[in-house]
């Protein structure tokens, strides 16, 4: 059997109507031969593991900078963490998997070092250059920066997983589109999947490591009603538990908790919209991946806490100012002499503008590569 009507056959059987088929995706911007035995989702996924992007958000900021300790999550393990929530909700919907996971898998390889510090001061120094943001980023990585490939630039990736890193959204992003991706309000419904999986990860990884740092305290936490509830639960069923063993089950049970909510409202809106194909989901102007009203509201203070306590901490503030300055600094002095610049960084020069040029370089970066750049380039005792 042809390899294209074996993965229909196999999608076909597996996924709902509404899912992003293959077989239905509007391919990439160099054909290529089709795959033997993958699908164009399977080997986009593929693609983005193997990359040099990915393999740098090991070292590349969450909340704790890495050297502040090797519990804390990185992008890579809040990438990894986003994949296998937003697999488990896909499959529960019946929805593409391998679309979905792609997308994951690439929703922040646009990121800065330093996390939101580093996207804020880029942006703030390319505000005359169209400025910069982490999804727009993220498209240039797969379309443009990564070199793997002799026959075209970039990974090739397909359209709708490209639309997915475009259109994917979160509290903290910032405005930044292609009219390439404007032709429907909304993205698939694998795209709005990754987007709440994201919220669901970084929210009680977050609580994790806060807690960890000792910059939350258990006492604040059960000011939360969803917390002080779940708390409630677990301590009446163990007596005699306490100490990390609760911690890791109270985070567990939230994620179960709004992940369980998350499917059993979104069943409830595909009916609603009366879903029959992808194409259906993406017209709407509203999304059809949501929770409750009730798990909505519950989830506000939460977030309005983990806001105040964690990503407004002082020591948390600091460290992102200081991470400003470096990159400001780094930023200064690479576009005051280029020719610092590695030299196949530096050829991309005539057709991008230096300030490009400077501002991808430091974005491909991991917290690690530019403090040891920052030390080269301003300390007179560093080896350069």
């Amino acid at each position: 059997m042809p390899t294209n009507d074996r993965i229909k056959k196999f999608e076909d059987t597996i996924f709902a109507s509404y899912a992003m088929k293959s077989c239905d995706s509007k391919g990439r911007i160099y054909p290529e031969k089709e795959h033997p035995y993958r699908s164009i989702y399977q080997r986009d996924r593929d693609r983005i593991v193997h990359s040099a992007a990915f393999r740098r958000l090991e070292y590349k900021t969450q909340v704790f900078v890495n050297h502040e300790g090797d519990y804390y999550r990185t992008r890579l393990t809040h990438t990894i963490e986003v994949s296998q929530i937003a697999r488990t909700i896909a499959a529960a919907l019946k929805l593409n998997t391998d679309l979905t996971e792609a997308i994951a898998l690439a929703h922040d390889l646009g990121h800065t070092p330093f996390g939101h510090s580093g996207e804020e001061i880029l942006n703030k120094l390319m505000n005359k250059e169209g400025g910069f943001n982490h999804n727009m980023q993220g498209l240039r990585v797969v379309d443009y920066l990564e070199e793997r490939y002799p026959d075209f630039p970039g990974l090739n990736l397909s359209w709708e997983v490209r639309e997915g890193i475009v259109k994917h959204s979160s509290a903290f992003d910032t405005a930044g589109r292609m009219k390439e991706f404007q032709r429907t309000p909304m993205p698939t419904l694998e795209t709005q999947v990754v987007d709440i999986a994201d919220e669901i990860a970084y929210d009680n990884h977050d609580i994790d490591d806060g807690l960890a740092s000792g910059l939350l305290k258990e006492s604040d936490l059960n000011q939360i009603l969803l917390w002080k509830n779940i708390n409630e639960q677990i301590t009446g069923k163990y007596a005699k538990i306490e100490g990390e063993l609760k911690k890791y089950l109270v985070i567990r049970s939230l994620i179960n908790m709004q992940v369980t909510d998350l499917i059993n409202q979104t069943e409830k809106n595909i009916a609603k919209f009366k879903l029959k194909d992808s194409s259906q989901a993406k017209k709407l102007d509203k999304k059809t991946v949501s929770f409750s009203p009730s798990m909505a509201a519950l989830r506000r203070p939460l977030r309005a806490f983990l806001m105040e306590k964690l990503y407004h901490h002082y020591r948390v503030v600091r460290m992102s100012n200081k991470a400003k300055r470096f990159i400001e600094e780094l930023f200064r002095d690479y576009t005051a002499k280029p020719e610092q610049l590695p030299l196949d960084t530096q050829k991309k020069i005539p057709q991008d503008g230096v300030r490009r040029v400077v501002c991808d370089y430091i974005a491909g970066m991991t917290d690690r590569s530019a403090l040891d750049e920052h030390k080269k380039l301003f300390d007179p005792y560093e080896k350069v």
